[in-house]
């Protein structure tokens, strides 16, 4: 099936990630300028960094085209990446927050 290999993963990544703050760590991150503001920045690294890597022109990383969506903005950076960066980036977040509430 077309797009299931990453794309299926990146968006469970990006769902599972939203869930364990809604429904268990409840940290309230997502309400917070910070978070958002955090997360500009590493849009601000991964886009230069990430286009890079991938650029259809010539690319470090490739990606078989029919385990994607095929969507990929800006500079040919497959949308996948941003929803893995998303999730990945969260999930630190959101277990440094837990903790710190811990101590």
């Amino acid at each position: 099936m077309t797009g299931l290999g990453y794309t299926l993963p990146a968006v469970l990544a990006v769902a599972a990630v939203g869930a364990l703050e809604l429904a268990l760590l409840r940290t309230g991150v997502f309400r917070r300028p910070a978070y958002w503001l955090s997360m500009l920045i590493v849009l601000g690294f991964q886009v230069p960094v990430d286009g890079w890597l991938t650029k259809l022109s010539s690319p470090i990383v490739s990606y078989d085209k029919h385990q994607t969506t095929g969507l990929r903005f800006p500079f040919d950076i497959p949308v996948e990446d941003f929803l893995f960066g998303f999730a990945m980036v969260t999930a630190v977040l959101l277990l440094w927050e837990r903790r710190r509430a811990r101590r």
